[in-house]
């Protein structure tokens, strides 16, 4: 039997036979793995991507088959599990120490494209407290955006809200981030912004 050509295929056929289900982890796991080291630390991302499977594969029945791509689905999982997580007493600061100690080794995109300065002067640790102190649901478009670079249509599907509340969102995070730079005495960039992929532009 030939395996199966997308997502959607590996969905259907799961609900008579679950084992059809493993390609979805196999195409999957590893960049899933990756976006949740970096919101939660490798201490807590394994148990976290487990628990993403297995909420996906319960509500298996439920995934809408017209969609090839499993992926911007399972970031949706994958976002409100690191936004339980966070609600968590104490998780907040350690959200800010590693947002902050991720300047040595690669700074986020969305501050390379939209205040690229910030990446290199003081005020990063700033940007890392604002970044961390963001209403929950502006953070995870940014770094949906940013670290995972989705387009505006996958993040839209992913966290099930209109293409307008993501760009929305974006420029409430890019104007915050523009006015640090602009209180450390830098001048904000008000022109660069990614036209990536499936943005809907």
């Amino acid at each position: 039997m030939e395996p199966p050509s997308d997502d959607a295929e590996s969905v259907g056929l799961s609900l008579v036979d679950p084992s059809a289900f493993a390609p979805i982890y196999d195409r999957h796991a590893a960049v899933l793995l990756g976006y949740l080291v970096r919101r939660v630390g490798f201490a807590d991302a394994e148990s976290l991507l487990g628990e993403l499977f297995r909420i996906a594969f319960e509500s298996r029945d439920r995934y809408d088959r017209s969609r090839p791509d499993a992926r911007p689905w399972l970031y949706g999982i994958a976002a409100n599990l690191v936004m339980k997580h966070f609600r968590a007493a104490g998780r907040r600061d350690r959200a800010i120490e590693r947002l902050g100690a991720r300047r040595e080794c690669r700074p986020l995109a969305l501050e390379d494209q939209v205040v690229d300065s910030a990446a290199t002067s003081l005020v990063w640790s700033r940007v890392a407290e604002a970044v961390a102190g963001l209403p929950e649901r502006d953070r995870e478009v940014m770094f949906l955006y940013a670290w995972q670079e989705m387009s505006y249509v996958d993040i839209s599907q992913a966290l099930g809200i209109p293409i307008g509340t993501v760009r929305s969102r974006l420029n409430r995070v890019r104007t915050t981030l523009r006015e640090l730079v602009a209180d450390d005495g830098e001048e904000p960039d008000t022109t660069t912004q990614r036209t990536g992929k499936g943005d809907n532009r």
